[in-house]
């Protein structure tokens, strides 16, 4: 007598922890990486070490003069690469989880961020400005000094540095989800928000040299521009989203501030 084989047993599929609303996150989009040990654990005192290299980078920027020309690309590379060599080193090739294939749609939502973000931080810099006063970011001032190379120098350094601050604000917002999600018991959402809100503190502090330590403007402006550009991410789970949003906004407002000059340069001519 023969017995049917036996049917194979059922898959178990484990809830989903529920997900922001969909103004945060995308509707099917993949979850954040490296929080919740998947897909690989990162131990809190790998997590130090990626937030110091960030903090190393960062100091290698400020501590280097920067005149907007060719040795500019050094310091501003080492800031992109210093925590990004580091998360590399503890992921291996899972640190290729914080992108994803970049798509046309995603095309389409870094442009809405770029412009949503100068919306926002125009509205509320006038606010700023009106009840604390403001200071110009000064790097585009000068640029046109050195020739087109100079040009092209300053476009390709504040992209690489763009780019280092997606990484000096996304690595830490991973880990502060870590420790909040694994280590305090909070729940993906509620450890979300405050890594959200943290590291918008984090990057505008990060500024308070380059605003003339103005502190309203550094964590209110600055801190609310951050807050959009880690929306795209949170929205997309793809950094080159946020990145291309972050390198469309500042070129968009450097190459105004650049225009202006040299329009006012030639009508100085005559």
């Amino acid at each position: 007598m023969t017995t049917a084989p036996a049917a194979p047993a059922a898959a178990i599929t484990l809830p989903e922890a529920p997900r922001l609303g969909r103004f945060f996150e995308r509707r099917g989009s993949d979850d954040l990486p490296f929080y919740d040990d998947q897909p690989i654990h990162i131990a809190t005192w790998k997590w130090l070490v990626i937030i110091a290299s960030c903090v190393a980078g960062f100091f290698v920027l400020t501590l280097t003069p920067e005149p907007n020309d060719i040795g500019s690309l050094l310091p501003r590379t080492l800031f992109m690469a210093l925590p990004l060599a580091t998360l590399i080193v503890f992921t291996g090739r899972y640190w290729t989880r914080l992108f994803r294939r970049f798509t046309w749609r995603d095309a389409g939502t870094a442009v809405f961020f770029a412009f949503a973000n100068t919306a926002v931080t125009a509205a509320i810099a006038i606010v700023v400005r009106t009840f604390f006063g403001s200071t110009a970011n000064s790097a585009p001032l000068g640029v046109l000094d050195g020739g087109p190379a100079g040009v092209v120098a300053f476009y390709v350094g504040t992209g690489l540095q763009l780019v280092g601050e997606e990484l000096f604000t996304i690595l830490p917002f991973l880990a502060i989800v870590y420790w909040l999600f694994s280590k305090a018991g909070l729940s993906r959402n509620s450890a979300i928000i405050i890594a959200w809100l943290a590291t918008a503190v984090w990057f505008g502090a990060a500024h308070l040299p380059t605003y003339g330590w103005n502190f309203a403007q550094a964590l209110l402006v600055i801190g609310s521009a951050r807050l959009v550009l880690t929306l795209a991410y949170l929205r997309t789970k793809n950094l080159g989203v946020s990145i291309a949003a972050h390198i469309l906004n500042d070129w968009m407002q450097f190459t105004f501030v650049i225009v202006g000059t040299a329009a006012a340069g030639a009508v100085a001519l005559f």
